[in-house]
């Protein structure tokens, strides 16, 4: 097993837990959950869900079990669905807590709609000590959901084997 990196991620409805487990076992390593202490099952959490992204409010997360501590990994890759335009407040609230522990941090955000929603890495990014290393937006079902996870999956393995150097913006 790779120690050198832990996708951790949330989700609601099994699609992102779905992304982070392939991209997980391509990079052979370890795979954790985060959660909070709220229903979020249903329609009526469905609506939770998006008020809390929308009011950027946050619970406490339950604690997060990991091989090591987070300061540990050369690479922590966070996985999130994005809500109301947001990443989900389940994330935020990991990141508001923990962010300041992860060195280097690569996103997977998924979604149902045609947009990118590339400003969420912004958001994100507030809640660390230096900007992400990578980022993918994936849209389960779409066309191109293969390719640029693995694109994402290969930027991430050159990432850690580079010693943690940045690759080059490509072109």
């Amino acid at each position: 097993m790779n120690k050198d990196i832990v996708c951790v991620y949330f989700s609601r409805t099994g699609k992102t837990k779905a992304a982070m487990a392939e991209i997980a076992d391509a990079l052979n390593c370890e795979l954790v959950r985060v959660r909070d202490k709220v229903d979020r099952k249903g329609a009526l959490g469905w609506m939770r869900c998006g008020l809390d992204a929308m009011r950027k409010r946050t619970q406490p997360i339950n604690r997060l079990v990991t091989e090591q501590p987070l300061s540990d990994y050369r690479l922590v890759i966070l996985g999130t669905p994005i809500w109301a335009g947001r990443c989900s407040s389940v994330m935020r609230g990991l990141l508001k807590r923990r962010g300041y522990e992860m060195a280097n941090v690569a996103y997977v955000i998924t979604h149902g709609s045609e947009a990118l929603y590339k400003e969420v890495y912004g958001q994100m990014d507030r809640y660390l000590l230096k900007p992400h290393v990578a980022d993918v937006s994936l849209r389960p079902g779409s066309a191109g959901y293969h390719f640029w996870r693995d694109q994402f999956i290969k930027t991430c393995a050159d990432f850690v084997a580079s010693d943690g150097e940045q690759p080059p913006e490509q072109a």
